[in-house]
């Protein structure tokens, strides 16, 4: 390729990048009450910078090929700091390799830009193969603590069996974002723990955690749902015992699995949660969003579970690299009461949906709960349909 081809697509490159990054995000007209989608992804693999992907020196790659490959930009953790809104991200390779690395927006809709260079994690003595998934939570000691899944492969798995693995729950602390303290992975009698989410408040003095302990790193087994556990410090965070919150239901949208996403917001009515559910369907297995609460005083009580899900894909949302799933790990409450929640498409894409903490309350709140049985779901229903009748005839 002459010089003057090879600049020529270089700025081809980075104009096509510009055009993305700055393109306006608009919100879908699909009203519900809850929440407004938008029609964009907020983040896709094409946001990652040019300079990750391509050597631009054209002594060492003059036909100007993509040296390395970004599969997917899903899953954030997400926080607002100094005016901005941060998600740290997970990034996938084309070598299956997950990393975390971070963008920010001015509003947190559109102009989703990634820093110069991906998060450096400190490892510990066992460094993990893959990390990804990370919850990000402003504690009241003071630190931003990171709490992700770090996999690593099961020694356990026999010989010749090179997918078995382990999922343990990774901890990382920081001020900015920028520097990251690793902490000793969180020490639990569960053999599997990839759903960890710190709360952002001292419980009795102590950390509570919301965890999902599981028999195996994909079934739950006779494990699963959402759990709760105290520990004494995060420097060296060990529980011994598991209190499940919000356990796996048969015939529900979490009847296979279901783990907390982010940390939850303090309201006045309560803690409000989001969580995501997984039911088996003839395609495979389905994922989808569910709120509940719990009583402000002890996190573990639930007092509100709206029956349904929350949210759940659709369109393009249902077609990507592990299709027909919606996954959330972050969400940011602005001042104002604005909720941004940050779900990522079919482990692809990162998009964005915008409520109001008034309404998400108002929704968990009164919204039915699932009375398990086809006949209660009628007469559920039923009584909707009586009391609006009613009073469309008393307002004529």
């Amino acid at each position: 390729m002459h010089a003057t081809e090879f600049d020529r697509q270089v700025d081809h490159l980075f104009k096509k990048h510009k055009d993305l990054i700055e393109r306006k995000n608009s919100p879908v007209d699909d009203y519900n009450g809850i929440f407004t989608r938008y029609a964009c992804p907020v983040l896709t693999a094409g946001h990652t910078p040019v300079f990750w992907r391509y050597d631009l020196d054209p002594a060492t790659n003059p036909l100007l090929i993509q040296r390395i490959g970004i599969n997917s930009v899903f899953n954030p953790g997400a926080i607002e700091l100094d005016g901005k809104v941060l998600l740290v991200t997970r990034v996938e390779g084309y070598d299956r390799k997950s990393f975390f690395a971070v963008a920010e927006s001015d509003d947190g809709i559109s102009g989703f830009r990634f820093w110069d260079r991906p998060v450096t994690m400190p490892q510990t003595s066992d460094p993990e193969t893959n990390a990804y998934d990370m919850r990000l939570i402003r504690h009241e000691d003071g630190w931003i603590y990171g709490l992700f899944c770090a996999e690593r492969s099961d020694p356990a798995a026999p010989p010749g069996d090179t997918v078995s693995a382990i999922a343990s729950c990774g901890i990382s602390r920081t001020r900015d974002l920028r520097i990251w303290e690793r902490l000793p992975d969180l020490k639990t009698i569960s053999p599997q723990q990839r759903n960890v989410v710190l709360h952002p408040e001292f419980v009795d003095g102590k950390y509570g955690l919301y965890t999902r302990p599981q028999d195996s790193f994909i079934d739950a087994g006779s494990g699963g749902g959402i759990g709760w556990a105290l520990t004494d410090s995060m420097e060296r965070a060990e529980i011994t015992g598991e209190k499940i919150v919000d356990g796996r239901v048969y015939h529900t949208i979490k009847e296979a699995k279901n783990g907390q996403g982010p940390a939850p917001l303090k309201t006045e009515k309560g803690w409000l949660h989001l969580a995501h559910g997984v039911r088996k369907c003839a395609s495979g297995l389905r994922y989808v969003l569910y709120l509940f609460m719990t009583d402000l005083k002890d996190p573990s009580k639930v007092i509100h579970r709206p029956g349904g899900y929350f949210l759940a894909p659709r369109g393009k949302e249902r077609t990507g690299d592990v299709s027909n799933v919606l996954f959330c790990n972050g969400w940011v409450m602005r001042p104002g009461g604005e909720v941004l929640i940050y779900y990522a498409s079919s482990d692809t894409h990162t998009h964005v949906a915008v409520s109001h903490i008034d309404r998400l309350v108002d929704y968990a709140v009164n919204t039915p709960e699932d009375r398990l049985k086809s006949c209660s779901s009628v007469e559920t229903i039923n009584s909707l349909i009586d009391k609006n009748l009613k009073f469309i005839r008393d307002k004529v």
